[in-house]
């Protein structure tokens, strides 16, 4: 039986459900020697704090008292985010989507077949990551597999939990970036997984990753069903992201976009798609039959200007929806920037034709413990409930103030007298950035490359 190791007394804010957040002041939580939540309390009225705490475990551990103005928050969930586009997020939004990946992505994806070149932006993009506090992220890499378990050692080694895939793609890369034949994406899928598994990682996994149906043909979609359920994996793709890409599907597959994915097995309970704008009524009722989930990718579906997705009818289906930032057709890796989109999203729907727009709450579910029932990990992570893995951010509404300069031009949230445990929660989301967050949390440990990867990195 693992003991209490350390002991947080602060602020404390959580989802407990999709509409509900628990904001918790003082708030006692407890982790185990093993990284696990021990425990999750308030402090009663009218009883000492130095009572209350001897009341909670049998042995003397490390007690923590948060300082004023930071919150303790669960880490962010990244649902969809591709690590080989870091280095040009930022550009190239004036394209579509189809025109932007044969002018950029496709290009830049042929480079990882170099493993110093990928070690290079692995490195950087997991780092920064992490820096804006994303815990666990589900990674796209290429179609090259050493590269991509190096992406998936990378993550391992950096502390974060990852879902990590490599690329299958059988048709519409261009001839010099794409799989020779089905038999070799699926043979090369299986030399990653087995690479994924022989790092013994309890934090990384390796997920099938089908690029979207324009790059894989009905064969291959079949072949990673089967592969998924023999080996017990999850699934994570694109859907309906853009108009020109559904007119093409249907025209490769004479089937609607989902129903074409419906025809080769990808779709159920362990299956993530990304985007889902261009959903019809029976669309999103087949994907809340078959349990498959969504990542909601705001930031991208502005840039690329592929649509606005209705997330409200998402969730009134019944689908589980997680964020993502969708690097690099969206243009950070931050999930704060994702929260507010998704809000905007949700408010230019409201006003087009009157559809409920999302709640802070909702959002900022979807950016957390929506993210971990969207991998499958709700159980894990995504609050602090007891038993589940302490996997944290640390934020200061004060860590930006620069004594050197002038301290309140340096600042990236203002307090005032006054204001309260909420106040200071949405500020943060609202106004804050990865400069607010000073200690990330995985499995109970503090990362140690914070607040830079200098020394990861050899910069």
């Amino acid at each position: 039986m693992p003991t209490v190791e350390t002991i947080y007394v602060g602020t404390i804010v959580h989802s407990l459900s999709q509409t509900q957040l628990a904001y918790l002041n003082p708030g006692i939580l407890g982790v185990h020697t093993d990284g696990t939540i021990a425990f999750l309390h308030t402090l009663p009225p009218s009883t000492p704090l130095n009572t209350f705490l001897t009341t909670l475990t049998p042995n003397t551990p490390t007690i923590r008292h948060l300082p004023p103005h930071t919150l303790l928050l669960p880490g962010f969930i990244d649902t969809h985010i591709h690590a080989p586009q870091y280095p040009f997020s930022g550009t190239g939004y004036t394209l579509p989507l189809l025109t932007w990946l044969t002018t950029y992505t496709f290009p830049h994806e042929r480079r990882f077949a170099s493993l110093s070149y990928a070690e290079s932006i692995y490195k950087r993009v997991v780092a920064k990551s992490l820096r804006c506090g994303t815990t666990t992220a589900a990674w796209y890499g290429t179609i090259h597999t050493p590269a991509t378990i190096l992406l998936a050692r990378t993550c391992m080694e950096m502390g974060q939990r990852a879902f990590v895939g490599k690329v299958c793609m059988d048709r519409n890369g261009g001839q010099d970036y794409e799989e020779s034949s089905v038999e070799q994406s699926i043979e090369d899928t299986k030399a990653f997984i087995r690479g994924v598994q022989s790092l013994d990682s309890k934090l990384v996994q390796p997920i099938l990753t089908p690029r979207f149906a324009v790059s894989c043909t009905s064969e291959l979609l079949n072949d990673i069903s089967k592969l998924a359920d023999s080996e017990n994996l999850r699934i994570q793709t694109h859907c309906a992201e853009n108009k020109n890409e559904c007119t093409l599907v249907e025209s490769l597959f004479n089937l609607p976009y989902v129903q074409a994915y419906a025809s080769c097995g990808i779709l159920g309970p362990k299956t993530i798609l990304a985007h889902c704008i261009h959903l019809s009524d029976s669309d999103r009722e087949l994907l809340s039959r078959t349990q498959t989930s969504i990542s909601h990718c705001p930031v991208s579906n502005f840039a690329l200007s592929s649509g606005i997705c209705n997330v409200r009818a998402l969730l009134d289906c019944g689908i589980n929806v997680g964020l993502g930032t969708d690097v690099a057709g969206g243009w950070s890796t931050n999930l704060l920037t994702a929260i507010r989109n998704a809000l905007i999203a949700s408010r230019v729907l409201s006003m087009a034709d009157g559809t409920l727009p999302l709640t802070l709450e909702e959002s900022f579910y979807m950016a957390t413990l929506g993210g971990a029932t969207t991998l499958g990990l709700e159980s894990v992570t995504g609050n602090f409930i007891t038993g589940k893995s302490f996997d944290a951010i640390l934020v200061d509404l004060d860590a930006c103030a620069d004594s050197r300069r002038d301290e309140f031009a340096s600042r990236t949230v203002d307090v005032f007298e006054g204001e309260d445990v909420k106040h200071f929660f949405e500020k943060f989301v609202f106004l804050g950035d990865e400069r607010n967050v000073v200690e990330v949390f995985v499995v109970g440990g503090v990362l140690r490359f914070l607040p830079i990867a200098l020394e990861f990195l050899d910069l």
